[in-house]
């Protein structure tokens, strides 16, 4: 994916160049953010990028769309060539190593550290499915029971898990047992967060 992503910093203006999908926060719900809509930028990581719109407030763009965004008129990242939603994606099982890897790119938008490195995820399992590709059941938890992020950053990590290939199904699941606690961020996470 073409990425424009570092040229957008906190608290920079941008403006929707057309229709786009977005992800309100923090219900999760899939929403269409009008071209010609101001927004200001309030996270880059992960390759989506968080925004404060005055009409919606908090929404999130994934990396997909980025050509959505305007900074000064110029596209923050030109569209991609060739590509499209129908491509098809490699027959085959997906590959462990790669569902973490694509899990390690999810962040709740208000902590700058991953969904992997905070210790959310307790558990992902792959199965065959009869086209050869997998379908991937993951169990997750929350920082907090009362986190209303929970079905935004859900839908994040189903999202990303479908970008792998090999990938035909995703569910993520939200459980509380056992319950989240800061013993279980990775000492790459301490050291993002500044908990050394």
């Amino acid at each position: 994916m073409a990425s424009g992503i570092e040229t957008l910093h906190v608290t920079d203006e941008v403006q929707f160049g057309r229709d786009c999908e977005a992800t309100q926060i923090p219900s999760g719900a899939r929403i269409v953010v009008p071209k010609g809509t101001p927004a200001y930028v309030g996270q880059t990581l992960g390759g989506n990028v968080t925004l404060q719109v005055s009409t919606l407030g908090l929404v999130q763009v994934a990396g997909r769309n980025l050509d959505a965004l305007l900074k000064d008129g110029v596209p923050v990242v030109a569209p991609t060539a060739g590509s499209s939603a129908t491509d098809e994606k490699p027959a085959g099982p997906a590959d462990e190593k790669a569902l973490w890897e694509a899990m390690k790119q999810c962040y709740d938008p208000e902590i700058p550290c991953n969904v992997v490195d905070l210790g959310l995820i307790y558990d992902v399992k792959s199965s065959p499915l009869p086209s050869s590709r997998s379908h991937v059941d993951v169990k997750m938890t929350l920082t907090a029971m009362g986190c209303g992020m929970g079905p935004a950053i859900a839908a994040q990590v189903r999202d990303r898990l479908l970008e792998v290939p090999g990938v035909e199904e995703a569910n993520v699941d939200i459980v509380w047992d056992p319950p989240w606690n800061q013993s279980m961020i990775t000492d790459e996470g301490k050291k993002r967060l500044g908990l050394w």
